[in-house]
């Protein structure tokens, strides 16, 4: 195995011995995928006093070898599981200077269709205390007909969906929930956040479901995932709205909550966050996952020492609240935002400079690097869609993701 000394020269060339696709681990030689890069953590475990390249701030990612973006980062060999022997990261569409896909990924598949939204008060968003964010949709079966036939990117058109003024900045989604769309809104202005059901055929007739906490206003509804074997809501809010500049100040804790749309009943299950943002459940619905964006600031700005952290609970069988809060991981680059789930217990989360994966035990497997924000991913048949603002990525991978359906 091979080891570095202090001296930033030897670094340098044992970082890049990792660019080969044959790559030395501890125990074999590991064939990774074309274009991915093997990093052993043993490697940079110890950099020396001489190291020149520092990450100070936590928005720059982790790129030891250099390698250009889009590629894959191997952390551990389980990643391989995820990866698959011959996936690659393209982009499928892109739209430079509009943040069009920022997050509430719904892949649809009777329809092979992905519903996401652009950023709402982001940079690059256009939208704001006057102006509502975009919903938009992208059809996978002519994202693999133009793949089929070229080795590069594609831009494949996305439609955009004219929705109900009930609908104001969509950020959270999941489902298909019941057949319909199911989408968080963070509210604008005055207008309150909400729940609400989108029918993913035209003309998207929509029905709010929940848009206050016993006469309150939530602040601005961030994300969302149905209880496995119920058709009981999860759901974020911080207070991003305010921070972004298209929500008033915030009147609520930034918690997380439940809603039973059977009875109508609402209430608080965690708190204690700074900005909780995305949630996700194991297959079971026995243990759940809430990312703390607290380093996220907003108008406020970064601050290093806050949360960028993603937290594990148990979930209590008979009340269903969240209880023994531990950390599950914490985050090298960016922010943990969206989350997703795949079937052999991996956790993926949006970062600051591509998606990020974990296995069930916390332990950092691989990145799909992109050098830029990903708030949110999906799985869909086609695989990995990653949604990075100004521009989509598909993925190729092999695993599959847990079952978001709720009939």
């Amino acid at each position: 195995m091979m080891t570095i000394s202090a001296a930033s020269t030897v670094l340098a060339v044992a970082l890049a011995a990792v660019l080969c696709m044959k790559a030395s681990s501890s125990s074999s030689n590991l064939t990774v995928p074309p274009g991915a890069v093997y990093i052993d953590p043993l490697m940079y475990n110890v950099v020396g006093a001489n190291y020149t390249e520092w990450r100070n701030v936590s928005t720059v990612g982790f790129n030891p070898t250099n390698t250009a973006p889009p590629f894959i980062q191997v952390f551990d060999p389980s990643f391989l599981e995820v990866t698959g022997p011959s996936a690659t990261i393209r982009a499928i569409t892109s739209n430079p200077g509009f943040a069009f896909a920022h997050e509430a990924p719904i892949y649809v598949p009777d329809l092979n269709v992905v519903f996401f939204t652009s950023n709402d008060g982001g940079p690059l968003g256009y939208s704001g205390w006057y102006n509502n964010s975009v919903v938009s949709m992208i059809n996978l079966t002519e994202v693999d007909m133009v793949l089929a036939s070229t080795t590069g990117d594609a831009n494949v058109p996305i439609q955009t969906l004219n929705l109900s003024d009930t609908v104001q900045m969509v950020n959270g989604g999941t489902g298909p929930y019941k057949g319909n769309l199911l989408f968080m809104t963070s509210g604008r202005a005055l207008l309150p956040s909400s729940i609400v059901l989108v029918n993913p055929n035209p003309p998207y007739n929509t029905t709010v479901l929940l848009d206050n906490f016993l006469g309150r206003q939530f602040n601005s509804l961030n994300d969302v995932k149905i209880l496995p074997g119920t058709d009981i809501m999860f759901f974020t809010d911080p207070t991003y709205g305010w921070l972004n500049d298209f929500r008033p100040e915030p009147m609520l804790p930034s918690q997380v909550y439940r809603f039973d749309p059977s009875t109508g009943q609402v209430r608080v299950v965690a708190d204690q966050f700074v900005h909780p943002n995305g949630i996700a459940f194991t297959p079971d619905g026995a243990t759940a996952f809430i990312t703390d964006t607290g380093i996220s600031g907003g108008f406020l700005g970064t601050n290093q020492t806050l949360p960028a952290t993603i937290y594990q609970y148990d979930v209590d069988p008979l009340t269903q609240s969240f209880k023994n809060r531990r950390v599950f991981a914490y985050i090298d680059s960016g922010v943990p935002d969206g989350i997703q789930l795949d079937t052999i217990g991996n956790v993926y989360s949006g970062c600051g400079e591509g998606t990020h994966v974990w296995n069930a035990q916390g332990t950092l497997i691989g990145k799909f690097y992109l050098n830029s924000t990903t708030a949110q991913m999906i799985f869909t048949k086609s695989g990995l869609v990653i949604l990075d603002e100004e521009t989509i990525y598909l993925a190729n991978i092999q695993a599959q993701g847990v079952d978001l359906i709720t009939l």
